[in-house]
């Protein structure tokens, strides 16, 4: 129990230090930046900005509000990362998700791990975090990627020594980036994988390439299947994918009928077929709010 009372006088300490002398630490070698840069402060929230640098374009809601009450329960386990400004002024290093959900339920101050960076180290240090995360789209890492090589003027050499990762997986996320957008949009909404992609990726032809993915989409084609229509395409044989014995072909009617229900409801509606004219009409949703979206229009 007195170690715990003894970190937090610290942490109230080190706070006053900083507020005290904040718009004199401007660099590691200034008076007291010992005491403060790498060191774990209590900040308020108040003062801190968002990353300009966030490789991040979408965070999940409901996962959002989620993080929320385990904060609210439990705290701040993990501190974020700020890089201090000019003043008492932060800006986000890593950590974005923390951060909003400690406003979302009202918290004023935040534990922030303290560095000094400039712009082109803040974006280094931003993106190598963020190629880190396990939840990341394959897009998202290959914008990372590409960010780095343009921004930071990194080699693929470079980069792999970076993020500590082989060349080859990184020239793999790079090609991601030569397929038709409506395709990478279609996989940063998931409704295909990376395996996907990269069969695509051999299709020199956007038509072909939009063609091969739409029939991915509505028949809901594995990467093995995909793989097949590309190199039967290319050798000028058939598209039509070899089926599986579990595979059941979608009739016409729900293929063609499959695009008015995906207008109706502004998502890729899915269907699983089972034979006999039977089977599944699929609704996705992407939060709470969509959900709710997709209620009324079923009301």
């Amino acid at each position: 129990m007195a170690k715990a009372t003894k970190k937090q006088a610290l942490g109230r300490g080190l706070s006053a230090l900083l507020k005290e002398t904040s718009s004199d630490i401007t660099s590691a070698n200034d008076k007291n930046a010992d005491k403060v840069v790498g060191n774990i402060i209590e900040i308020e929230l108040d003062t801190i900005e968002v990353n300009p640098y966030q490789p991040r374009s979408y965070f999940n809601e409901e996962a959002l509000r989620e993080l929320a009450s385990s904060i609210k329960e439990l705290g701040v386990i993990q501190p974020i990362t700020v890089r201090k400004l000019d003043g008492n002024k932060f800006q986000l290093v890593s950590g974005e998700r923390r951060f909003r959900a400690s406003k979302l339920i009202g918290n004023k101050t935040i534990p922030a791990y303290i560095r000094i960076a400039n712009d082109q180290e803040m974006l280094e240090m931003a993106l190598v975090e963020n190629i880190q995360r396990k939840d990341l789209d394959p897009i998202e890492v290959a914008l990372s990627y590409q960010r780095l090589i343009d921004e930071i003027d990194l080699t693929q050499e470079e980069m792999s020594q970076r993020v500590g990762k082989k060349r080859s997986t990184i020239t793999n996320y790079l090609r991601l980036l030569k397929l038709d957008p409506i395709i990478q949009t279609g996989m940063r909404d998931g409704f295909l994988s990376m395996g996907h992609g990269r069969a695509l990726i051999n299709i020199e032809d956007t038509e072909d390439q939009l063609s091969i993915y739409e029939k991915i989409i509505q028949q809901k084609l594995s990467v093995r299947q995909t793989e097949q229509l590309v190199k039967a395409l290319k050798e000028g044989g058939s598209t039509k994918p070899k089926a599986n014995s579990k595979d059941v072909e979608v009739p016409k009617y729900v293929s063609k009928g499959i695009k008015t229900f995906s207008e109706y409801f502004g998502h890729k509606i899915d269907v699983k077929i089972s034979g006999n004219d039977k089977g599944k009409i699929i609704i996705p949703f992407h939060s709470e709010e969509d959900f709710n979206r997709l209620k009324k229009l079923l009301q």
